[in-house]
């Protein structure tokens, strides 16, 4: 590795996206992605009684399934990096405490993900050979964890976001074909004092852009050199 710039990191040998695997619920099951996930619910407690136990469930199952796609076993997993947007990670850790995997709690919302996969090409490069990396989310279990709880049967205001209920996980190994981890650029903390609960997007807007400049200052590159640049925020459903 070497760092370019003021924040991006290059990786001399570029760790390979080996494998991934998606689970979503019924409302994500109606988009126009949904021949994509490779399980998809009928309801949002999947055969649990809560909606915690569920989305632990989903986060256990989707990475059940990128293992069994990966043919990877996973004692050959060094490590994992994986998170939600509960206390403590509960869906996470719960999920995955049968793993038997050495495990890394990444709180990060939106970013959660995408904050596992640089800290998981970082350990590639590093020492690791594969390291799984996951995250998950469930509409109804963030409602009261952030908002209301649905209990309460409170009026949504048309810019209410909307969680999205569903779990993603991918396998990041040394060595594989591709496709690679070139670069990351962490972002840094942009607070504008945006303090509209209902619009999470515009707080989560400066740093995405913030971090796109600095990208393109540290590696030379302009937005033409991509096929697509994609930020993953909150988005209202309405």
């Amino acid at each position: 590795m070497k760092k370019l710039g003021k924040q991006t990191i290059k990786f001399d040998n570029p760790p390979t996206i080996t494998e991934c695997a998606s689970i979503v619920g019924p409302k994500e099951a109606q988009g126009p992605l949904s021949k994509y996930f490779d399980q998809t619910l009928d309801d949002e407690f999947w055969g649990e009684k809560t909606w915690e136990k569920a989305e632990s469930k989903i986060i256990k199952e989707t990475v059940n399934t990128v293992i069994s796609k990966s043919g990877i076993p996973s004692d050959q997993i060094y490590c994992c990096f994986a998170g939600d947007l509960l206390n403590q990670c509960i869906s996470s850790s719960f999920g995955l405490r049968e793993l038997n995997i050495p495990f890394f709690g990444v709180f990060g919302a939106c970013s959660t993900f995408v904050e596992s996969m640089c800290l998981s090409a970082i350990c590639c490069e590093s020492f690791a050979e594969n390291v799984l990396c996951a995250t998950s989310s469930h509409f109804c279990s963030a409602e009261k964890q952030f908002r209301f709880p649905l209990e309460l049967g409170n009026q949504r205001p048309p810019s209410a976001q909307w969680t999205v209920t569903g779990s993603g996980a991918a396998i990041v190994s040394k060595n594989g074909q591709g496709p690679f981890i070139t670069h990351i650029t962490p972002g840094k903390i942009i607070d504008m004092g945006i303090k509209d609960a209902n619009n999470m997007g515009a707080a989560m807007a400066p740093a995405f852009a913030d971090t796109l400049i600095s990208h393109f200052l540290d590696t030379g590159r302009n937005p033409s050199y991509y096929d697509a640049i994609i930020s993953r925020r909150s988005r209202s459903y309405w």
